[in-house]
Order: structure tokens, then sequence, then C-alpha cells
């Protein structure tokens, strides 16, 4: 059975003209069945420059680019996002931040709706900070908690606070963890990410420009989070999975972690160990793609 996109919002039927001004795309003026109809996968990051570098990864994985090929930004016409399509896998930056991530996925999800689009799944594959893990390792997400370790979005609309679910496609889950068992090269597990809404204070940080709490009181903090089931730390995950709940979109989080929070706040690996780091979320989304397209 197709599984098509679920818009929640029935004042676009009214529109002749949909504009996805962050993406410099419109209906009016772009063909999206014909640009995006066959796309089936759809992967978002932060940086704009990681989203590229992983489509030139996948494009040879699938047999569908030359090396050094270069790859056109869909969105050129604006500096907000970057995106770029190879086959039936489309690649998206997203920013940093639940508000930068949010305003791309309202765009997004409309664009795999106006592309006539079916049985998408989405996975947002990142870089986050780690709870008990040695760095370098992987975390499927579970849930995303908040900063109090509740797995809801806690959002205002029009005055009022709106919670939305925040559970990711358990299915999925174990698909992407079974997967990371076949590679065999790195940690990977399946924990809880917990979503905050700032890198220093709002994630325990003893070296951001304000901190009003000792290295004790962040430690038992960070202890709770984990004896809740927190593995890693970033900042999208909820809202991400909140919007991919109301769409009806499978989705992922899959999250290299760059240092053991519990020893440290500073990311004190060199540059080579972390470009390898944040190659493992690509080599494992990129399998499962493969796995899935039978190749």
């Amino acid at each position: 059975r197709e599984n098509v996109i679920h818009l929640c919002n029935p004042h676009l039927e009214k529109m002749k003209e949909d504009i996805l001004y962050h993406f410099a795309l419109g209906t009016g003026t772009h063909d999206f069945p014909a640009l995006f109809g066959d796309v089936k996968f759809v992967c978002v990051g932060g940086s704009p420059s990681r989203m590229k570098a992983f489509t030139a990864y996948i494009a040879e994985e699938l047999g569908l680019g030359s090396p050094g090929c270069d790859y056109p930004n869909i969105c050129a016409g604006t500096d907000r996002y970057a995106m770029y399509k190879v086959g039936p896998v489309l690649s998206v930056s997203h920013g940093m931040g639940i508000p930068s991530i949010s305003i791309m996925l309202h765009e997004l999800i409309k664009l795999l709706y106006h592309a006539k689009c079916s049985n998408i799944t989405i996975i947002r594959i990142g870089t986050s900070g780690g709870i008990g893990l040695e760095p370098g390792s992987v975390v499927i997400t579970r849930q995303s908690v908040d900063a109090t370790f509740k797995p809801q979005l806690e959002q205002v609309v029009l005055g009022k606070t709106v919670i939305r679910s925040t559970n990711l496609d358990e299915q999925l889950t174990r698909e992407l963890m079974q997967c990371s068992k076949e590679i065999g090269q790195f940690n990977t597990v399946i924990g809880n990410t917990m979503c905050t809404l700032d890198f220093y204070e709002g994630q325990g940080r003893l070296d951001g420009a304000i901190c009003l709490y000792d290295e004790e009181e962040k430690l038992q903090y960070l202890r709770k989070a984990y004896d809740s089931g927190v593995r890693n730390i970033e900042m999208e995950s909820s809202v991400f999975a909140a919007m991919c709940n109301l769409s009806g979109v499978k989705a992922a989080v899959v999250c290299v972690t760059l240092l053991n929070r519990l020893e440290g706040d500073q990311i004190s690996s060199s540059h080579d160990v972390l470009v390898e780091y944040q190659q493992r979320p690509q080599k494992l989304v990129g399998y499962f793609i493969k796995k899935c397209l039978g190749k």
C-alpha cells in the first residue's frame, strides 16, 4: 500500500500557488512531480557541505555518479538551505536548532506532497554529544526527549501551549540497527536523544559565556539523563520527530557522538578523527538505502 504525505493544513488547498520561500522554489515556477516525484529517501543534516558530501557518497554507493562529479544545489537561489538530489535520494541541510530545522521541514514536507511522493523515509544524520558512550559511537534514536526527559515537543501556537509526540518509527530503528550489525565497523546503540534549545547552558556545559552552576550539579544532571535512557544530546530531533509523525512519514535520527559529556565539554579529537566520526552515520544510512534498493 502506498503511504502518501499527509498535510495537516486545509488552507493549502485554496492556494493557487505555493511558494517555498526558503528553498527558492514554487509550484508556479517548478514542476515538482518531474523534479522530485521519484524520491523515496530524504536525508537531512545541519551543514550544507556535509549534505553535499553525503550526496557524492550515496551516488557512488548506488552507482549513479562518477568520482569527482559535481552536484548542483537545487536551492541555489537562496542561502538559507542547500538541497541536492541523486536518483531516489534527496539530501537537504537544515541548519542548527529547532527553529531552523522546523522551517526547513515545513517546506520539505510540502515539496514532497506537491511532488506526489509516496513511501518516503526521512533520516536525520548528524553529530551529537554522547552520555556514557565512547566518542565515535552511533546512536539511533528510540524517542526524542526534552531537557526534563519527557518524550514530547512543547510548542506555543496562537498563544496556547501544544504538546506533540516525539516517538520515532520502531521498525525503521530496528532495521537501521541490523544494518549496523551487518557493517560491523563501529559501536551503535539504540537510546533516547535529548533535544535542547541551546548548546551551552541547555546542555549543562561549563564552558559557555554564562554558567551559574558547578561541575557536580552538571554531572548530577547528566547522570540523571543517562539513568532515564538518554544516550546523546543534540538540538533538532524533537521537532523533526513531531513533524514527521503529523505528516505520516517514517523517520529516524542517526547521530554520531563526538565526545562523552561525562568526561568533559570541549571536543578535543583531531580534525581527521572527527571527519571519520562524521562519516559513520553516512555509512550506516547509505548501507540501509542500498539494502532497501536491493543493491
